[in-house]
């Protein structure tokens, strides 16, 4: 067995997560690494802008401000110049989006579709939503990550307006596993799967990654997001790197983080401090971080602004980056798509970006956490009533 921390193979831990998975790994792609709205929207708009065949695009956030009209433009333009553009959007979580650039881009060509509308009769499914985040332009480059289209996320998070996420650029074989995962959507919403053909281009090998995409389904239990985040604790053997922006795992996931912890693997989380946009879900998460902090696993509370970044870093050898959160709805309620990553550089990247993200952070200590007060205890016996929610 290749020993942990052997940069030259990595082999075992890929077959661990295609033996668990079930999903093969795909060589030969590349990855860019962006930090922040300030790399990361110039990116994605240049790959709309120069667009020739088709775009793809799939988000749970879409809200109002500047960047939403400049999506919203760029997308038009290219329907107008005869790009094939489909747009798919969670009819919860782009709710807020302003009519207006809806109708803007169905005028101009645009196909706009909503994933489960809250109207719909099958009220069942309404509490089940697609949270994924997928850019794929001409079939050959994609996005994926955490970042939504709202103005929260511009800047290169220096205050609190400007949010901290991670999102990534790919080229290579793993695309074709992004385009799988929108026209899942896509088709659901009302799509044709022939629609699909229309857009899938050959890939070859760009890079020297190995991406695994895993495409979780909204269910209500488990998900195969669910299995990745188990799958990746139970194979750690020297340290965990996690960033979330809500921190409330499951019973399984938390024993597991304290196993971990117990056989000696470092475990370092990193949460948002006073800035979050779902208070909700620290106040749900409170039984979960006491387990952890009593483990000896270090929580670490980001300072200035809100953290929305999905980064799991294994060993550092291995990466799992995408757009699911540490907490009940990305395991057990929503569509997720998640990327694991066998790519020295990507790794290394990632990690560098950690340390330094620690570093504007404030240690949680067991002791002040044992000092929180009988309001905060009493909110915390409520919610969990409603755990599953968040």
């Amino acid at each position: 067995m290749t020993r942990l921390g052997d940069k030259s193979d990595n082999s075992d831990y890929r077959r661990a997560f295609e033996g668990l998975l079930g999903i093969p790994f795909t060589e030969g792609n590349k990855i860019d690494v962006l930090r922040n709205g300030c790399r990361i929207f110039p990116a994605m708009l240049e790959a709309i802008e120069n667009a020739t065949e088709s775009v793809e695009f799939l988000t749970f956030v879409y809200w109002t401000g500047d960047i939403a009209d400049r999506f919203a433009k760029a997308l038009a333009k290219r329907a107008e110049a005869d790009v094939k553009v489909r747009v798919l959007l969670d009819a919860f979580g782009a709710a807020e989006m302003s009519k207006s650039l809806v109708t803007d881009m169905e005028e101009a060509g645009v196909e706009v579709r909503w994933f489960r509308p809250l109207a719909n009769w099958k009220v069942w499914s309404s509490d089940n939503r697609t949270h994924r985040k997928i850019l794929v332009t001409d079939g050959r480059v994609g996005f994926t990550g955490g970042v939504g289209i709202a103005e929260e996320w511009e800047g290169d998070a220096r205050d609190e307006t400007e949010w901290r996420d991670t999102h990534f650029r790919i080229c290579g074989p793993a695309v074709h596993g992004l385009q799988a995962a929108f026209y899942g959507n896509w088709v659901e919403a009302g799509g044709l799967m022939s629609e699909a053909l229309e857009t899938v281009a050959p890939l070859e090998r760009v890079g020297d990654a190995y991406i695994q995409v895993i495409r979780a389904t909204a269910s209500v239990g488990w998900s195969d997001i669910a299995s990745l985040l188990q799958t990746i604790i139970a194979r750690s053997e020297i340290s965990l790197r996690i960033a979330t922006p809500y921190l409330a795992p499951d019973e399984n996931t938390t024993r597991l983080l304290v196993e971990a912890a117990e056989r000696g693997v470092d475990v370092d989380i990193i949460i948002p401090g006073p800035y979050t946009d779902r208070r909700i879900s620290r106040i749900a998460g409170a039984d979960e971080v006491q387990q952890l902090l009593q483990a000896g696993i270090n929580i670490w509370r980001f300072q200035p602004t809100m953290i929305h970044a999905k980064i799991v870093i294994l060993d550092d050898v291995m990466a799992c980056v995408g757009s699911a959160n540490l907490n009940h709805r990305s395991t057990l309620k929503d569509d997720e798509i998640a990327l694991v990553i066998d790519c020295h550089t990507t790794v290394s990247t990632l990690k560098e970006q950690f340390e330094a993200d620690m570093r504007h952070c404030e240690h949680l200590d067991i002791k002040e956490w044992r000092k929180r007060g009988m309001l905060r205890r009493s909110a915390e016996a409520l919610i969990r009533v409603f755990r599953q929610q968040v």
